[in-house]
């Protein structure tokens, strides 16, 4: 029997854990070719990517080309979207919902979830399968945090940690919500 698709989470992350500086700055963030490229053959397992609006917002501006090439992206929004890239498309709806249509999407392959409040979403939801983060060495002292605000406690396995070059940290969990369970409530 051939194995389902997860619904996966990779993204930056300074040392003191923010995704984003305070004004959404993400020019902190390494390029590509600094150090192994870890993003491009996680990118080729995805099938459909679920995006925050915000998230959204922020990568549609900057120059270059689109980080994304041809994947399908859902833009997870309340407004409406208006963008010239063929390939994206707003969804809206409760967070199993916008996984529900990524994965359609999607087909056999991957989901990827990016963007703060998406993510939080959807791990509080139990859709999460595998969280990626590449730990950055700098710390910003303030910003977006990555999970803050999550209103479960997560259990997670590690799965791989190693250093992939200018001093960043490859580390990837598989979500184990066995015990998951209320923030504070003892798991």
């Amino acid at each position: 029997m051939a194995e389902s698709s997860r619904t996966r989470v990779f993204v930056g992350c300074s040392l003191d854990g923010f995704i984003a500086g305070p004004n959404d700055e993400l020019d902190w963030l390494p390029n590509l070719d600094t150090g192994e490229d870890t993003f491009t053959p996680f990118l080729a397992a995805i099938g459909a990517m679920a995006m925050g609006r915000r998230t959204f917002d922020i990568v549609e501006g900057f120059e270059g080309d689109w980080l994304y090439g041809a994947l399908p992206i859902l833009v997870a929004t309340h407004r409406p979207l208006s963008t010239d890239r063929p390939t994206v498309s707003a969804v809206s709806g409760p967070i199993q919902k916008v996984i529900a249509e990524a994965k359609r999407v999607a087909g056999a392959k991957d989901v990827y979830v990016d963007g703060g409040i998406l993510i939080r979403e959807a791990l509080d939801a139990g859709l999460v399968d595998e969280i990626t983060v590449t730990i950055v060495p700098k710390i910003l002292g303030r910003g977006i945090p990555l999970f803050a605000g999550a209103e479960k406690l997560h259990g997670l396995d590690l799965q791989e940690v190693r250093e992939i070059g200018g001093g960043m940290v490859h580390v990837r969990y598989s979500v184990d919500d066995r015990e998951a369970g209320e923030v504070g409530s003892g798991g």
